[in-house]
């Protein structure tokens, strides 16, 4: 039984650190397979903040079924409608649980490739135009992807993601300088040589603003400047599929040649629009607590020592003009209990196995970010 005061702390982080929610401001809460008993202390938490909570709830075998039968004229409609409700809000907070996560794994490809086209408009909206946050639910389906018992990962759950992301700001900030004034990167590590350049760019901090978990600083790379391969040694669930072993060639930033586990259901994602075989995202990550893939993008892509790629959309705060329908983050982890691995910047190793090794970025090792004792520097 989780505690009531776990319930409150996490709502807090959402509409205080996350949101910034303030007097007048309306706020869309998505809950997907999220118990009342949360939602009913979330929504009592955005009143405490003077906003207005608007609430919409889905379950995942109704959203299958929808799925299904999705048509040109429904889908239009549908999307009109959620994208006018959009406009009249200044946040968004969404909270996605899933009792099974392949629940939508049986639904064909093309139609989730006409979904994702046709809600493109809301996404952007969203995305661009109001102050969001994305959290996932515990669940027991989720327990089971981190071969941890229910209670033990409630447990987890809760420590990472009320972590005091204000600790990672000084290490942030050095990084994103960093990748601010940075032309190329060189990215070493078993089946893994690639180069690009993010000159231009620009990059973002991510501490607890847009996702719970969090802990990274991304940018993009120039559209067309990624040469090389690179193979992914985390598991990817994308569309309710599970990738593994994924091996990307770039030629002029386009993928080549892509394999998988799944290589003809990687190909029919990568076909999907003209964007999606073009990277739109390069992050670095950091969380302390997170250790260990578990097969949810919002836990893996912030795993301590990883950085991850992004085939798809880029978007508009590090913005390389890349535009599709898809944005599917995958992961690689650099330490050396999985194998090692390097970052280069402009001809300076930046990271090694997972470690940052600049002084300024040493803010940002686990050591630091779980230590007790305050500190200035490493």
């Amino acid at each position: 039984m989780i505690a009531h005061s776990s319930y409150k702390s996490l709502a807090k982080v959402l509409t205080e650190h996350s949101t910034q929610l303030k007097k007048g401001d309306h706020v869309l809460i998505d809950a997907y397979d999220t118990p009342e008993s949360f939602l009913i202390v979330l929504l009592r938490t955005v009143r405490e903040c003077g906003a207005i909570p608007f609430l919409q709830l889905h379950t995942g075998n109704i959203d299958r079924e929808l799925a299904l039968g999705a048509t040109e004229e429904q889908t239009s409609l549908q999307v009109a409608f959620d994208l006018a409700r959009m406009k009249k809000m200044q946040a968004y907070i969404a909270i996605r649980g899933s009792h099974n996560i392949s629940e939508m794994s049986d639904v064909p490809e093309e139609k989730m490739n006409f979904l994702s086209k046709k809600r493109k408009p809301l996404l952007d909206y969203r995305v661009n135009k109001t102050r969001w946050v994305i959290l996932r639910w515990p669940t027991p389906s989720m327990a089971q992807q981190a071969h941890q018992s229910t209670e033990a990962f409630e447990e987890f759950f809760f420590r990472v993601c009320t972590l005091d992301y204000a600790r990672m700001q000084p290490g942030m900030k050095a990084l994103k300088a960093l990748m601010d004034q940075t032309d190329r990167v060189h990215i070493k590590g078993p089946g893994t040589d690639l180069q690009f350049s993010i000159q231009g760019i620009g990059s973002v901090s991510c501490g607890g603003e847009f996702n719970i978990p969090d802990g990274e600083v991304f940018s993009a790379p120039v559209k067309n400047s990624v040469e090389g391969e690179i193979t992914f040694n985390v598991p990817t669930l994308y569309r309710d599929r599970c990738f593994e072993n994924i091996r990307l060639v770039f030629s002029r930033g386009k993928i080549i040649e892509a394999t998988s586990n799944n290589t003809s259901a990687l190909h029919e994602i990568l076909d999907t629009d003209s964007g999606a075989r073009y990277l739109g995202e390069f992050s670095l990550a950091f969380n302390p607590h997170i250790l260990h893939p578990m097969r949810d993008i919002l836990f893996d892509e912030k795993i301590a020592g990883s950085f991850h790629l992004t085939p798809g959309q880029a978007y508009q705060v590090a913005n390389n003009n890349n535009k599709s329908a898809i944005h599917w983050d995958m992961v690689s982890i650099q330490r050396s209990d999985y194998g090692g691995g390097e970052i280069w910047f402009d001809h300076q190793l930046i990271r090694k196995d997972g470690l940052f090794l600049p002084r300024s970025l040493k803010l940002l090792n686990p050591d630091y970010l779980l230590s007790t004792k305050k500190k200035t520097h490493p």
